[in-house]
């Protein structure tokens, strides 16, 4: 008995044990309306709101198969983090500090949707990434409380036209055009965000592959460092880094991005015609 009562005890002690429960969430669409939902196998149990607004079942249920998922997140912001992995620095130092720059929610796309090249666009890469989602309002949180306003992580990749990073006064164009941010398609929560294994795929071929135990800048010191200067909002992404090297991408090609735990992204390229 006192045994019993001892091992209750320290379970008490340790919330994160009971409730680290894994669970995925997406957006999607069906019927016409678009909703929020949680999955269950095969099925979507419709939520009234945003997970993270802490949005409850309807009741309905939706076979996965007859709903369109979309981008699993409408942020306000959409931050990223450059040079976050030694591999992708190559020789370069490490800075001290996570160095930031911002897409647009415009950028923004789904599973399956199109990357769309601009028609001047001539050195595209892909930057597979695992994605930070917000859950809570975060304005000047500690490293030590960081995780705290976590909702969960997703897949994503972050495009990106090098020709354009390096010829223009900021990296506006070359990060945040149109469909330069896939993103999804399932949110993921209870998983150990700071190591997963992530992975992308370019025309069938492994070309990135590291876990996130190896970035440089963790979430919680991600998220810490930015809430020191934005304010992060409920539904806020923030792209963590790529690792290795990357390649163009070109028309025709499709690119995956998977992490482990949470999903796979998978987007067709095509060069819009000028």
């Amino acid at each position: 008995m006192k045994g019993a009562v001892l091992c209750l005890a320290l379970l008490a002690g340790v919330p994160s044990l009971v409730s680290a429960q894994k669970q995925e969430y997406v957006r999607y669409q069906a019927g016409g309306t678009t909703w929020y939902g949680r999955l269950d196998g095969e099925t979507i149990v419709q939520l009234r709101a945003a997970p993270w607004l802490g949005g409850t079942p309807t009741g309905v249920k939706v076979p996965r198969s007859k709903a369109v998922l979309l981008a699993p997140a409408v942020p306000s912001k959409v931050i990223a983090v450059g040079l976050n992995y030694q591999t992708h620095l190559g020789e370069r130092s490490a800075a001290a500090y996570p160095g930031l720059f911002a897409k647009l929610p415009t950028s923004i796309i789904a599973h399956n949707d199109t990357v769309i090249l601009p028609p001047d666009a001539n050195n595209v890469h892909y930057e597979g990434e695992m994605v930070i989602v917000m859950g809570k309002r975060a304005q000047n949180v500690s490293k030590e409380g960081a995780k705290e306003y976590v909702f969960g992580v997703t897949t994503g990749n972050d495009v990106s036209e090098r020709d354009w990073q390096k010829s223009d006064l900021q990296w506006f164009r070359a990060k945040a055009a149109d469909t330069f941010g896939p993103l999804g398609p399932v949110i993921v929560t209870g998983v150990n965000y700071d190591d997963l294994l992530l992975e992308t795929v370019l025309n069938g071929k492994v070309v990135q592959s590291q876990r996130t135990r190896d970035l440089i800048f963790n979430v919680a010191e991600i998220v810490s460092y930015i809430s020191r200067y934005v304010t992060l909002e409920p539904g806020d992404v923030i792209y963590s880094g790529t690792p290795g090297t990357t390649q163009q991408m070109k028309s025709g090609d499709v690119v995956q991005v998977r992490l482990e735990n949470v999903g796979l992204l998978s987007n067709p390229v095509k060069q819009r015609a000028r």
